[in-house]
């Protein structure tokens, strides 16, 4: 399979699919990168905690899981540091 280290569907796991609404779902990246990003190219929706701050809810964010964002990531994570 071309560029299939792009790409990987766990059918397996007993929480697939974790999303609806997407063709090909990619597992690659389950868990994701840009949940600790304020900046994030996904959409997720911020929740109010009890606290008075702010809970990211990526419930309906398939970014990460659509094989055409593989390179978006990988761009990302490759400019990030390690503090």
């Amino acid at each position: 399979m071309e560029n299939s280290y792009r790409f990987f569907a766990n059918k397996s796991c007993k929480y697939y699919p974790c999303h609806s609404g997407i063709e090909e779902m990619n597992c690659l990246f389950c868990y994701c990168p840009f949940y600790i990003s304020e900046k994030c190219p996904g959409k997720p929706k911020y929740l109010k905690a009890k606290s008075g701050g702010r809970i990211k809810d990526c419930t309906n964010c398939t970014f990460p899981h659509q094989p055409q964002n593989y390179d978006i990531i990988i761009d990302w994570l490759s400019k990030q540091t390690i503090r």
